[in-house]
């Protein structure tokens, strides 16, 4: 892995001597009692100021301090002109643009594509404080308010829209949010390494555009642009072939291995004797010659000598004809994907792009890539640079250790903030995830990699919430991070950690150099639970069960001690089709840590449960699949309120499955014989025919669900009895489809929030009616069976759609509006 400068060991900014603010400045007035006279940095974000590790703005905003710079936030400002952008004065070095920590498009909208009525990033969870395409939004506004301050961009919207990309809502390649921004520069990842070379290169009056060299950022060159000389430029197709079907890169082979599996062989396993950069040899001499020129496609050729030729001022011969191929170093090589005006037509160029950006995503071998935009003279470049080199513990523990305040800004009084009520008593104790779920963008974000911080780090911040956080009880919400127990595993080798360019450590199969040892968490946990004041650990991040079963050891002392009745986990689905687009192990790891965790909540002498997860209208699920899925949670007992619709979000491999119908796991090609194509879940009825399956206790969906059986042919499981999936009745509804978070969306054409109902609720006491269906009068079944209540539910007791969140606070207190007849 390439070193990186720690970020320790830059030499503080001249601001350092105003010392630590309590809270980052979001008015003249605070900045004025901190003696400032400007910011050097001021951050426009789409959420609320809440000072605590888990927001973006606020680890950057700190970090930025650390370094001695004096950093402003301006909070969800009114993008309707760009006087509220002027509030803290002109930046000195630059303007920082977020949408926050959610992408602005998903956050507003649902899978289904209506509005949500909500935001959980904002004061009173109220929707509507930010408007779409946040980061594209802030931006230009920036750049109206002052015009000559440079723009850095990041976050996750912005990290996911780095390159064309599909965008779900317009249904369209859209170019890169670059150019649509207009920003100078964009951060991708969680970038506190590159924000602050920036800042420190910015601050030594060094031109924004001369710094293009910064791991895990992307900017805009004109064609032949002089800073681009140096770097060869090889074509994608090198790369993946769109046109045949490529097999996966065995990551455990070294090159000249790979090249004599294909009956050749390689220059570089000949000690650099055709090392383009070495300097002396006559190969150096016509590389260097080359490179004068700018960047240019690399010519690939036989070697031109043999055993008893040598050439003039050479110190030896060269050596005989192999037929080995010299490639130029990876760290100056550029990759050009086809450009945005191919992309956006064709599907199979748009997947064949996708497979390269996701193999250039290791920082220990990835190469820069390059995405033209335009056509003409006007044509520009996007450029990425590798992602960014993972944060070693001490520099976690840097990050984490920070003097966050640990509460919202005072500006917001007493309004309740839901998502910093949601993670006010939790910890993150890493960063990345190596499970490469196809429809998660967490890697395309934090990378593969693991980040641990120490065991101390931790532990501090326990006794910091336990001592200054109010409110605090004596329970730690979660102790966790993108996944709750990969904390410290990685794999064995670092070496074979570089060179690797899988897309996951754990499917097909957990790899055999992944250390799976759970000591460490363990022996974390112990030590956590130990802390005097602390009633009560849990965790609350979903569990990598095919990992746990690795380790019965960390199962027992996570069910005995740190689950609260209730433990989420991911099986995503249960039929093999789906499962392998989503890279999601079979349920035979489910059923292996289902027996483990029943068993040592046996011997602990509690009741808990298991509480799946699962997915509907995913790439590659079918009809039936959907079906075998519903057949199985009635089999064992589940009736789903939590229900994910997947959403096609930017950049995800599953997302490009969704958009070229192909299967990108296994190479894709025009030849309809060739490759794999997956079944696309689109159309509002098939998609709420999946998601209706998930539900399949819901009376509302009985209509959808009977007509879809029919036609399946699969008339044998309408019926009355325990074995039938739907009956044949129809109790008291409208039958029409409601969804699962209705109360989270609003309908088309209004612009009042649609609050969620009861839909489903016993009558106790009531007498059974007769019930309309066809215009018949019908007997209703004599069972005790779910009626329709017009009453509201009580709040917080219907769940969200599948978001890992608890149910709103207040939900349901409303009246709901009445509905617009069809």
């Amino acid at each position: 892995m390439p070193a990186a400068k720690p970020l320790s060991a830059y030499k503080p900014f001249w601001a350092k001597r105003f010392g630590t603010a309590k809270f980052l400045p979001t008015t003249r007035a605070e900045m004025d009692a901190l003696g400032w006279d400007s910011c050097d940095v001021i951050i426009v974000t789409g959420d609320a100021y809440v000072d605590h590790p888990s927001f973006g703005m606020a680890v950057i905003g700190r970090m930025l301090e650390n370094q001695g710079f004096r950093v402003g936030i301006i909070a969800q400002p009114d993008w309707q002109s760009a006087e509220p952008f002027k509030k803290l004065g002109r930046p000195n070095l630059f303007w920082g643009v977020t949408a926050g920590n959610m992408d602005s498009m998903i956050n507003r909208y649902t899978a289904d594509r209506k509005i949500r009525s909500d935001d959980v990033y904002t004061p009173g969870g109220q929707g509507g404080s930010r408007p779409d395409r946040c980061s594209m939004v802030y931006a230009q506004r920036c750049r109206e308010a002052y015009s000559n301050v440079p723009i850095v961009m990041g976050g996750i919207e912005a990290s996911l829209r780095r390159i064309a990309h599909y965008d779900y809502w317009q249904d369209k390649v859209r170019r890169s949010i670059l150019l649509d921004a207009k920003a100078d520069i964009l951060l991708y990842g969680n970038a506190e390494r590159a924000i602050v070379e920036i800042a420190h290169r910015l601050a030594a009056r060094e031109p924004i555009e001369a710094i293009t060299d910064v791991r895990g950022t992307a900017f805009v060159r004109r064609r032949n642009d002089s800073t681009a000389q140096g770097w060869f430029e090889l074509d994608s197709t090198e790369v993946d072939q769109p046109g045949r079907i490529d097999q996966h890169i065995n990551p455990y082979m070294t090159t000249g291995q790979q090249a004599a599996e294909q009956g050749s062989s390689c220059a570089l396993e000949e000690a650099g004797e055709f090392d383009p950069m070495k300097a002396g040899t006559p190969v150096a001499v016509n590389a260097q010659a080359d490179l004068a020129g700018g960047a240019k496609p690399i010519q690939i050729v036989r070697n031109a000598g043999t055993a008893s030729v040598s050439q003039p001022g050479a110190d030896k011969p060269l050596p005989a004809r192999t037929g080995r191929i010299a490639l130029p170093p990876r760290d100056r090589t550029v990759i050009r994907l086809p450009a945005y005006e191919q992309v956006k037509d064709d599907p199979v160029l748009y997947a064949h792009a996708n497979r390269v950006l996701h193999l250039e995503t290791n920082p220990g071998n990835a190469r820069a890539l390059v995405q033209r935009h335009g056509e003409g003279p006007g044509a520009r470049d996007v450029w990425i640079n590798p992602p960014p080199i993972p944060l070693t513990t001490p520099e976690m523990d840097l990050v984490f250790d920070l003097p966050y305040a640990r509460a919202p800004h005072p500006s917001y009084g007493d309004a309740v903030i839901p998502a910093w009520d949601m993670i006010r008593f939790s910890i993150n104790i890493m960063r990345g995830c190596f499970g490469g779920c196809t429809f998660c963008s967490i890697t395309e974000h934090e990378g593969r990699i693991i980040q641990s911080r120490s065991e101390a780090s931790v532990l501090r911040e326990i006794e910091t919430i336990r001592d200054k956080v109010k409110g605090f009880t004596g329970v730690i919400s979660d102790l966790g991070g993108p996944t709750a127990n990969m904390y410290r595993i990685g794999c064995k080798s670092p070496v074979i950690e570089a060179a690797c360019r899988k897309p996951s450590c754990v499917y097909p199969d957990i790899c055999p150099n992944l250390n799976t040892d759970h000591a460490p968490l363990i022996r974390m946990y112990r030590r956590a639970r130990a802390l005097p004041g602390i009633k009560k650990i849990l965790i609350g991040s979903g569990l990598r069960y095919d990992l746990a079963v690795r380790s019965p050891e960390y199962i027992k002392e996570l069910v005995t001690h740190h689950v609260g009745g209730y433990l989420k986990i991911a099986p995503e689905h249960t039929e093999t089709g789906p499962l392998s687009k989503m890279m999601k192990p079979g349920m035979g790891a489910y059923d292996r840590f289902k027996e483990l965790f029943e068993k040592y909540s046996a011997e602990a002498g509690k009741k808990q449960y298991l509480i799946p997860y699962f997915i509907a209208a995913h790439p590659g699920t079918t009809d039936e699949d959907m079906m075998n899925l519903a057949i199985w949670l009635k089999r064992n007992g589940f009736k789903a309120d939590q229900v994910q619709t997947f959403y096609p979000s930017p950049m995800a491999t599953a997302t490009a499955m969704y958009h070229s119908g192909m299967n990108t796991l296994k190479g894709i090609s025009r030849d309809a014989r060739k490759g794999e194509r997956v079944d696309i879940v689109k159309g509002e009825k098939r998609r709420r025919l999946h998601k209706a399956f998930l539900r399949y206790h819901d009376p509302n969906n009985w209509p959808l669900l009977r007509e879809a059986l029919m036609a399946m042919g699969r008339r044998d499981l309408i019926g009355n009895g325990p074995n039938h999936l739907i009956p044949t009745y129809q109790p008291v509804t409208d039958g029409t489809y409601e969804s699962a978070r209705r109360k989270n969306s609003t309908q088309a054409g209004t612009k009042t929030s649609v609050v969620t109902v009861g839909r489903v609720q016993r009558n106790e006491g009531s007498e059974a009616s007769p019930t309309r269906r066809g215009g018949k009068a019908t007997e209703h079944d004599p069972r005790d069976l779910p009626k329709v209540s017009a009453r509201r539910p009580k709040p917080g007791q219907m769940l969200t759609q599948h978001t890992g969140l608890p149910p709103r606070a207040g939900a349901g207190s409303k009246p709901r509006s009445a509905k617009k007849p069809r």
